[in-house]
């Protein structure tokens, strides 16, 4: 028997300090699942592509916040820009002004998170620690006023090893430690973003305050 979306949360709501928020990660499932994880209370939905999230936005209620959480190509952002409350995966400067450009056509701000390379894979996007801080040092970086840095982001390689994860994990919550002493008007660094399904207890015992929970929430994923 399988448990439903809505005890699925709550069990792992169950599990999560105060301090922790959750992301439901809903991408390739049908409105119909995320109405009932909303039903159930949940309001923050990650998605991977922007064009289906834009279609979600549409079709769902408008409290909802919607989290970017995939690699985010700069001929996209316009698509989103509107509604968007969190980017996960920013990885350039060039990205960040892309941001800033798009979110100023609709006199807002978009908060993101810088993504910071912790895996070993050379799939995995992100930049170094010390290319965050060159950035967040920038001249041209303080004249983005339409974007503001609320954290970081990282995804740990794909393994069962443990102690790795644990390591990179480790290497995140450094990284956002060295890089929180930089304080500015579009950069307050609270956030750090880690932990899946699989190691999102390991992440918060790591120091993470936001999780990306997908298939523990809908099932596993139906890719055609």
């Amino acid at each position: 028997m399988l448990m439903s979306i809505k005890n699925n949360l709550n069990q792992i709501q169950e599990t999560l300090p105060s301090h922790v928020t959750l992301v439901a990660v809903s991408k390739t499932k049908p409105v119909s699942d995320l109405m009932e994880a909303y039903d159930a209370g949940q309001r923050i939905f990650g998605e991977n592509k922007i064009q289906e999230m834009a279609d979600k936005h549409q079709e769902m209620p408008k409290d909802i916040k919607w989290h970017m959480i995939g690699h985010v190509q700069t001929n996209k952002v316009k698509y989103m820009a509107e509604f968007v409350d969190l980017i996960h995966g920013v990885d350039s400067f060039k990205l960040l002004k892309e941001i800033n450009k798009q979110a100023k056509k609709y006199d807002r701000s978009i908060n993101c998170l810088l993504q910071i390379k912790i895996a070993s894979e050379d799939s995995k996007f992100g930049m170094t620690q010390k290319e965050a801080l060159a950035l967040l040092e920038s001249e041209p970086f303080s004249e983005l006023t339409n974007i503001k840095l609320t954290g970081v982001m990282g995804m740990a390689t794909f393994t069962d090893n443990q102690e790795q994860i644990k390591q990179e994990f480790n290497t995140l919550k450094t990284a956002f430690d060295n890089l929180k002493t930089i304080q500015t008007n579009n950069c307050q660094l609270e956030t750090i973003s880690m932990g899946m399904s699989g190691d999102y207890l390991l992440a918060i015992d790591c120091g993470s305050t936001m999780v990306r929970v997908g298939s523990s929430i809908f099932g596993k994923r139906n890719y055609n």
